[in-house]
């Protein structure tokens, strides 16, 4: 049956079907009594009523055209005594052999003894003026399962009308008939989400006994189905019916299977044609997924479809099952809009809260993005929220979180002093050497080593509590610096101990944000000395002549090859001082950046992401 057949243009009598006119009859109260051709009512007299019921005459007014098979035809009438739409489905041939009338009585025997509202109830069955018979069924309108497919129609509706098909073969098999003839052509979707299973021309009856056991199970290639021994279409039949052996409930589910592939595919399962007689010997199973990997075919429903097509027969699920594989993934599939629904709303809200603004925003879009992620982890816009959320720094710190800062600040301060400590602990490995030195001024020395004292016992106690008091470790080292320049002028060693110090200094934040702290530093330690000693408060440390420049120390002699060796090692020493410091530094920077990058790649990868945002995931 195709769509709606277009309005009537006449109406005549079905030949044999009884047209009343003239007077009434007479009352009746025989079951099944036919009215003479001649009447125009039937009237009924009921016991303990006074008038008689007058009723329609019964008849047919026939319309269009609907359908037309191999053996039979199908007509839209209007039943004159119900009031309904009906079709009627009659013989084709003037005078059909025995064989199609047994073939035509017994599809309607079929149809109507499975009351399924997937199948097409059957109202009546007689025959005509000439002996032929017809039966009248529930007129249907809508479009067949493959124009729906052609279409365009969503998946989700064709599964929905492909279970109801599975249930109504479901019942059929209960009923011990195999329809045989299933395809998207035989499957009708109303208008109003009615699904029903046409064509039960062809089905067999496991209880008839009256089919010749040499009848081939091959099919037409039309969409009707004619007489004779050709039974069932190339494509969609199953293996075995091509081979020949009777056909019982496994057939139809193979052919379940071909109409599920083509729904999921898009496209045939095997070809259309003579060809798909081969294909179907030689390729019975495939897997929507394999066939058309572009289409993202949910695994669950490519698994069943794959079940269905099995060569053997007996590995084929039943109809029931079929059906409900598919209602689970179904069901699944439902609640999974539902949860991207709630998660439209949770990322809305995420989004709203950052518009907004204010000291949680931040926090609250950062749990509504999570909670959309957890609904439906393949958004891959609540995952880029989530992320620039998680790694994008915030404009302004929300307060819980910069003392969140402030304690892994003071864990990072305890390490950089800790550092320090033992690069200022380490000055005093030379003080069993400084006797060998030549001490030119006590005074001098000890003063140096109570600076360096001081500044161990700083470092170290903001090893111990993470607290750092940078104008005091400023005007420390300002003043080491001073006391350095003693030793051997202020361009041998003293460039070394600046880097040192600049090194600690410029990894507080305090001092990254005010970089003018360097210059001045720098220019201070330099140019201080070189003042005091213009103004007598120091020796001279330096003098510049024509071949060299010659740096005096203060503090020690330095004569000879003593001097000379303890100069050259000290030099080394204080540069590898100041390197392995660096190294300590950066070190632990370089590992914290590492650790960064490695937390976001996990991230890319645990989360989805859109390729615009996050393109190095692939």
């Amino acid at each position: 049956m195709v769509d709606d057949p277009p309005p009537r243009k006449s109406h005549r009598a079905l030949p044999g079907a009884p047209t009343y006119q003239g007077e009434p009859p007479q009352a009746t109260t025989e079951p099944g009594a036919t009215a003479s051709p001649t009447q125009a009512t039937m009237v009924t007299a009921l016991p303990g009523m006074s008038t008689a019921l007058e009723l329609p005459p019964p008849g047919y007014q026939l319309g269009e055209l609907i359908g037309r098979g191999g053996m039979g035809e199908v007509i839209a009438a209007h039943d004159q005594r119900i009031g309904r739409e009906v079709a009627i489905k009659r013989m084709r041939a003037a005078h059909p052999d025995g064989e199609q009338l047994a073939r035509f009585l017994r599809e309607a025997r079929i149809q109507a003894r499975l009351d399924h509202p997937a199948i097409v109830p059957v109202h009546e069955m007689s025959t005509d003026e000439a002996g032929r018979p017809f039966f009248t069924m529930k007129r249907v309108s809508g479009r067949t399962l493959g124009e729906r497919m052609a279409a365009g129609a969503t998946q989700q509706t064709l599964l929905r009308a492909f279970i109801d098909v599975c249930l109504a073969i479901e019942l059929a098999h209960s009923r011990a008939v195999i329809h045989r003839d299933l395809k998207p052509a035989n499957i009708m979707m109303g208008d109003f989400g009615e699904v029903y299973v046409l064509d039960w021309g062809v089905a067999r009856v496991l209880t008839d006994k009256t089919r010749a056991p040499s009848e081939s199970d091959i099919g037409t290639l039309d969409e009707g189905t004619q007489t004779g021994a050709l039974l069932g279409t190339p494509g969609f039949m199953s293996p075995e019916q091509i081979k020949g052996v009777p056909a019982m409930q496994p057939a139809d589910v193979y052919a379940l299977g071909a109409i599920l592939f083509e729904i999921l595919a898009g496209e045939s399962l095997h070809p259309r044609g003579s060809a798909a007689i081969s294909s179907t010997l030689s390729s019975p199973t495939d897997a929507p997924a394999r066939r058309r990997s572009d289409r993202s075919v949910p695994p669950e429903l490519d698994a069943v479809c794959v079940a269905a097509l099995s060569e053997d027969p007996e590995l084929r699920p039943s109809a029931r099952e079929l059906a409900d594989r598919v209602q689970a993934y179904l069901d699944g599939d439902r609640d999974l809009d539902r949860r991207r629904k709630l998660a439209a709303e949770q990322l809305a809200l995420a989004q709203d809260a950052l518009k907004q603004g204010g000291s949680d925003a931040r926090a609250t879009a950062i749990r509504r993005a999570g909670r959309a992620l957890a609904l439906d982890p393949e958004s891959t816009e609540a995952a880029d929220l989530v992320t620039s959320l998680i790694v994008e720094p915030p404009p302004v710190l929300p307060p819980e979180l910069i003392a969140e800062l402030a304690v892994q600040e003071r864990a990072v301060t305890k390490e950089r002093n800790r550092a320090g400590f033992y690069a200022y602990a380490s000055l005093f490995a030379f003080w069993p050497l400084i006797p060998f030195a030549g001490v030119k001024d006590w005074t001098w020395v000890l003063a140096f080593y109570a600076v360096i004292s001081f500044l161990c016992y700083r470092m170290w106690r903001s090893w111990q509590t993470g607290l750092y008091n940078l104008p005091v470790a400023l005007t420390a080292n300002f003043v080491l610096g001073l006391l350095w320049t003693r030793i051997a002028g202020i361009f041998v060693l003293t460039p070394v101990l600046v880097c040192g110090v600049l090194l600690g200094l410029t990894s507080t934040s305090w001092v990254i944000n005010r970089r003018w702290i360097v210059v001045v530093y720098t220019v201070a330690a330099f140019v201080t000395p070189a003042l005091l000693e213009s103004a007598g408060l120091f020796l001279p440390s330096w003098d510049v002549t024509q071949t060299a420049i010659i740096s005096h120390s203060e503090m020690f002699a330095m004569s000879g090859r003593v001097g000379d060796t303890l100069l050259f090692f000290s030099n080394i020493a204080f540069v590898s001082i100041v390197g392995l410091i660096a190294i300590r530094m950066h070190g632990a920077a370089k590992q914290a950046k590492r650790t960064l990058y490695i937390q976001k790649w996990h991230m890319n990868h645990l989360l989805p992401t859109s390729p615009r945002r996050w393109a190095t995931q692939r």
